[in-house]
Formats: C-alpha cells, structure tokens, sequence
C-alpha cells in the first residue's frame, strides 16, 4: 500500500491504492524516472493547505509562509521572493518543520530538468543571446543536452510551446514568447527560443 499526496485547491487530499510486489517491481522496469514534484504545507508536519508543485513556478503568489515540505521526487530549489529571487534555499528530502516560524516562499523550480525529457541524446552548450527584455537560445540545453521538443509521443507545435515555457521557466524567465524545432539524427529538438517575462 503507497499513500500518496495530492493537492488541489490549496487543500491536501490523500489518495491509497494497493499494489502488489510483482506488478510493483515490472512496473518500476517499464517506468522513466518520475519527473520532479513537491508539496509545501502552511503547517509543520505535513498539515493544513498545500500546494502540489511539478513544474518551475516563478511566483506562487502564497499568503502564508511554509512550515514543511514534502519532497516526492528530484531537488527542489525554494525561494522567499518571485522570480527565484532573495533567499533561496535547496531540499531533496521530506522536512517536517522549516524553522520556528516557517520560511517565506513566493517562487520555486526543480534542479536539474531537461524540460521534461531525460537526459541524454544531442550534446549542448545552450549559446544564447540576453537583451533587456529576453533572452533568445539557438539550441536550448539543460544539463549539457539538448531539450528535447517533446518529451513522450511525436513533436507537435502545441507540446514544443509547453517544453519551451518549461524550460524559460527554468531559466528565470516566465514563459516563451517562440519556438521552432529541428530534428537531428532522428530526434526532434527545441530550436530558436526566445524566452520573456510577457510573452509576444
């Protein structure tokens, strides 16, 4: 039996489903890595509103601070302002209690992402140009790897917008204003992408 968190509408819900150990071991075969999330409680012990998080999110616009963290998978970088601002700090584990009175956090984002996708396939640099307002990236790269246009099924222009937006919202900025793919050696990669805090 795995009891698993989920929130929804700043509520936790708690959700149990059974599995047995052999279904449990081919299915943990089959599976990628699950992608990176994180639930923060208003409360210390995992109690009270909770907001589920598995994506970069720049400002979280929460009214109260937080007093634990629940870390389902991957690292999570937590800061006290938007934009990945002020103090920030890093958790890769369940903390029943942050602190006297809790820490402030108004943005956080996942360590390590690939937009998505895992790690691997086309090498990258990430070459990019920054002016006042964006911040254009001939071929994206996160971790030393090209991102990938899509990270499951065939590249389509509506999953390259969202792995684009992914990964300017882990570059620090808030979504991507255009994007082109471009397909090298069979696989399709995010290409021309020009991230901004206002889209275009």
């Amino acid at each position: 039996m795995r009891i698993r968190d989920v929130a929804k509408g700043g509520v936790a819900v708690f959700v149990a489903f059974g599995v047995s150990g052999a279904t449990a071991q081919q299915d943990k075969m089959l599976r990628p890595p699950e992608a990176a999330e994180a639930i923060i409680y208003r409360d210390a012990g995992y109690k009270g509103p909770a907001v589920n998080v598995s994506r970069a999110e720049a400002n979280l616009g929460l009214a109260f601070r937080i007093n634990s963290i629940r870390v389902t998978s991957g690292r999570w970088q937590v800061c006290e302002k938007a934009n990945y601002r002020g103090t920030c700090r890093t958790f890769d584990r369940d903390m029943p209690l942050l602190g006297l009175r809790g820490i402030k956090v108004q943005s956080m984002r996942p360590e390590g992402g690939n937009g998505g996708t895992l790690p691997g396939g086309e090498q990258g640099s990430n070459p990019n140009l920054r002016g006042m307002a964006a911040q254009f990236y001939a071929a994206p790269a996160l971790r030393g790897y090209r991102v990938e246009a899509c990270a499951t099924g065939s590249a389509t222009a509506s999953c390259a917008q969202r792995s684009a937006a992914q990964f300017c919202s882990s570059m620090g900025w808030r979504t991507s204003s255009r994007q082109a793919m471009e397909t090298v050696r069979g696989r399709v990669y995010l290409a021309d992408v020009l991230c901004s805090n206002t889209g275009m």
